[in-house]
């Protein structure tokens, strides 16, 4: 019986040892590209019809998409933006967090006219950048575009989904 005992009691304690053992596994950290995917084509035209330029678009709609938005972002070419898609027309609040190149937001209402802009946003700051009346859309292109095609208060934007 003394002989069985110890025999169990020895199992006991190599099992205990071995579970305790530090294991040296090694943790990979992978880095998630955020990859442009096109889902749209967006059209801007200024307020007397005349077209100014037609661009491809990702939707942000849902909550993640409209909080992630175009964060982690190394670049983006500059016939592509997002187009983000509230739920209720308001004064609409941006910060460019994690947000890695300059933008333009042009903040759109409900009748899918311009109403306001921030022009050349920071990468990285956190200072508020809000529409300076209510929207519903808001538009992210690269940095600059905005000046360069003459987009003004009063054109228009119409898209389609792909």
């Amino acid at each position: 019986m003394k002989s069985l005992l110890k025999i169990v009691l020895v199992i006991f304690v190599s099992i205990t040892i071995t579970n305790c053992k530090e294991t040296k596994e090694e943790k990979v950290i992978t880095e998630t590209e955020f990859v442009f995917t096109k889902e749209g084509t967006l059209t801007l035209t200024k307020a007397n019809g005349t077209p100014i330029k037609t661009i491809a678009v990702e939707f942000a709609e849902d909550d993640y998409e409209r909080e992630t938005g175009l964060m982690h972002r190394s670049s983006m070419k500059p016939l592509q933006g997002m187009l983000f898609i509230q739920d209720v027309e308001r004064i609409q609040n941006f910060y460019m967090k994690n947000t890695l190149i300059p933008l333009d937001l042009i903040f759109i209402d409900s009748n899918k006219k311009v109403v306001s802009f921030a022009e050349n946003a920071k990468p990285l700051d956190l200072t508020s950048l809000s529409s300076q009346v209510p929207a519903k859309y808001v538009l992210e292109i690269n940095g600059g575009l905005s000046e360069e095609w003459v987009i003004e208060i009063g054109d228009t934007v119409e898209w389609t989904r792909d």
